[in-house]
């Protein structure tokens, strides 16, 4: 089973590249990112007649994330990251999809930085983080995967010394990431990649793509039941050099089908009692 992440970047003005690409690797499960659409602009029937069922966070001209599955309905079970009453943003959806709990994401660019954006980029990491540890106590097979606007190390950007400023490369973000990653979460495309330059994002101009002048910034993340599963990961690099392409490239993950040793199976059905957030989170 094939799961993937693509920042479409605009999922109407970019519709034929999305299509395209389902068309081309049939992934079983899809996490979308800046819809950059309102909730009743989704283009659900295009997406239905490419063979997906999909639930949609549509918000005007920014954000806006969706699941999508290959013959099936994503149940959803959580629509917006719990934690602050006053967040309005499209940024998070989750799902039980195929056995699994998906988490579909969009983390705040947070430049300029220092700054209140910044500033509300580290309370969304800690309030992801807080979701993701209930998520991993179900001990059900779960996949967190989206635009996590980080680079986690010098590895993942083209020249590290020209980021040290920016609210991606910050220390402040990645030690949030990698406190993430310590509640035994597998980065499912470091893991199969250890020590190589992967990217999934390149710059419009400068020529970046063509330098490969590129960023890790799309990631997807296993939990323990999941990653004893892990097959292939990549990214569709040419993708992003087709015409009119978004500027960040599909990245994804195989995991075998079934249920591993000690894991559970998520019942896909609404009377399924899944995890919800606690209460003043």
């Amino acid at each position: 089973m094939r799961v993937a992440t693509f920042n479409v970047n605009g999922i109407n003005g970019r519709l034929p590249v999305l299509l395209r690409w389902l068309a081309e690797t049939a992934p079983d499960i899809v996490c979308l990112q800046e819809l950059k659409a309102p909730q009743e602009r989704f283009p659900a029937a295009a997406i239905r007649a490419a063979g997906y069922g999909a639930i949609w966070h549509g918000q005007s001209s920014w954000n806006g994330v969706a699941i999508l599955a290959r013959g099936a309905h994503p149940i959803e079970t959580l629509r917006g990251l719990p934690g602050d009453p006053d967040d309005r943003h499209s940024r998070y959806i989750e799902a039980a999809v195929a056995g699994m709990l998906v988490g579909c994401l969009y983390l705040p660019n947070g430049n300029p930085a220092p700054g209140p954006k910044f500033d509300f980029k580290l309370r969304w990491f800690e309030r992801l983080s807080a979701r993701a540890a209930e998520l991993l106590a179900t001990g059900a097979p779960v996949i967190l995967a989206g635009d996590f606007n980080v680079m986690p190390t010098d590895l993942d950007v083209y020249k590290p010394e020209r980021w040290v400023d920016d609210a991606l490369f910050r220390p402040e973000v990645r030690a949030a990431f990698h406190r993430l990653l310590a509640q035994g979460w597998t980065d499912a495309l470091r893991a199969r990649h250890p020590g190589e330059r992967v990217y999934t994002f390149w710059k419009y101009f400068r020529n970046a793509y063509a330098r490969d002048a590129g960023l890790r910034i799309d990631h997807l993340l296993l939990s323990p039941a999941l990653a004893e599963r892990l097959g292939a990961a990549g990214v569709d690099r040419h993708v992003r050099g087709w015409d009119k392409a978004s500027d960040h490239a599909p990245a994804w993950a195989e995991v075998e089908a079934g249920v591993p040793s000690g894991g559970r199976r998520v019942r896909r059905r609404r009377t399924e009692p899944l995890p919800a957030p606690k209460a003043g989170r």
